[in-house]
């Protein structure tokens, strides 16, 4: 012990080179105990910043998954729907009559008043208003017959296997002393254009495009 204490004791003033080998052993140690000290200091920090970077982007990827979750969630939704209105629109299609159907219907109509025992004053179709993909085919209806029948023809109208409106009604007593009533009416059927008729549409309508 008194020779450890000697040799710190002759450091005093000296050039460190010069030092016994014991004290230059403990300044060496001290240094690299310091120097190991702020690299790991410096480590610690760098691998802070690291770590923050980290769960910042695994906050971006949860925020990222979620979007998507939703987004495909919202996709499942909207493929169901479109699958329900093409199921709908299908439905539709099937209830609208083609060209040579539409002679069928209109005297489909006419049974229904005759049926309920209906005098047809006038049955005239009109003129056909052409859409895109279909026509609107207009139907003057005059009918004279009792409140209850008249009820049951637009009840058979509504029930047909195609797709009818009824608009435009004026109903009114035939006269003071008869219980039937006369109604006025349009009704309104739908039919498939044909290819001639589709393609002379888009034709009319490039046409006014042009104008």
């Amino acid at each position: 012990m008194a020779n450890l204490m000697s040799q710190f004791q002759q450091t005093s003033g000296r050039d460190p080179w010069l030092w016994p080998i014991v004290p230059r052993l403990v300044v060496f140690a001290l240094i690299a105990a310091g120097v190991a000290i702020l690299l790991w200091f410096l480590w610690l920090v760098n691998f802070k910043d690291e770590l923050e970077a980290a769960r910042a982007k695994e906050e971006t990827l949860r925020a990222e998954f979620s979007k998507d979750y939703k987004k495909a969630i919202n996709l499942d939704a909207l493929k169901k729907q479109r699958e329900q209105a093409i199921q709908y629109v299908n439905l539709l299609e099937k209830q609208l009559p083609n060209k040579a159907e539409m002679a069928a219907l209109l005297s489909d109509i006419n049974q229904a008043g005759v049926g309920r025992g209906l005098q047809f004053e006038s049955f005239k179709p009109g003129a056909p208003q052409l859409k895109d993909y279909y026509a609107e085919q207009p139907i003057e209806i005059m009918v004279t017959g009792t409140y209850d029948a008249i009820g049951e023809f637009l009840s058979d109208i509504a029930h047909l296997s195609r797709i009818v409106t009824v608009g435009n009604m004026e109903i009114k007593k035939k006269n003071p002393t008869d219980e039937r009533l006369d109604m006025k009416a349009i009704a309104v059927t739908y039919r498939y254009l044909d290819p001639e008729e589709v393609a002379s549409v888009q034709r009319e309508k490039q046409k006014q495009q042009k104008r």
